[in-house]
């Protein structure tokens, strides 16, 4: 059987996983035409970090393994830690509270469905 899948990262993406999943969550096992469309108006900050990716996973799809970009779905698109980057509040009497800025990471798989969608 041919390879029917094709994937696309971003890793360092400047967001929490928890909020980057809540975009992830809402393309996940749609179409193509479907999931281009919810990121497209979508009011999400990061949507459109996450359409970079799924355009480029359709991309690797139809010039690495000549899929049909007709029937493509997305079969995964999960999300990983990657750093946090720690920063310094000062508070009162002296003290410091510490700011966590969180990244993630982003995968994406695509695969051709058998019937068109």
């Amino acid at each position: 059987m041919e390879n029917t899948k094709a994937t696309a990262r971003a890793s360092n993406l400047r967001i929490s996983p928890q909020k980057l999943n809540l975009v992830a969550k809402s393309i996940r096992g749609k179409g193509i035409k479907k999931a281009i469309d919810n990121l497209t108006f979508s009011r999400k900050r990061i949507s459109k970090d996450v359409l970079k990716v799924l355009n480029s996973a359709i991309a690797n799809a139809e010039n690495n393994y000549a899929l049909d970009i007709d029937r493509l779905v997305v079969e995964e698109a999960f999300v990983g830690k990657a750093m946090v980057m720690k920063r310094m509040r000062a508070r009162a009497r002296g003290r410091a509270a510490r700011i966590l800025k969180p990244f993630s990471k982003l995968t994406i798989t695509l695969k051709q469905s058998e019937e068109k969608k």
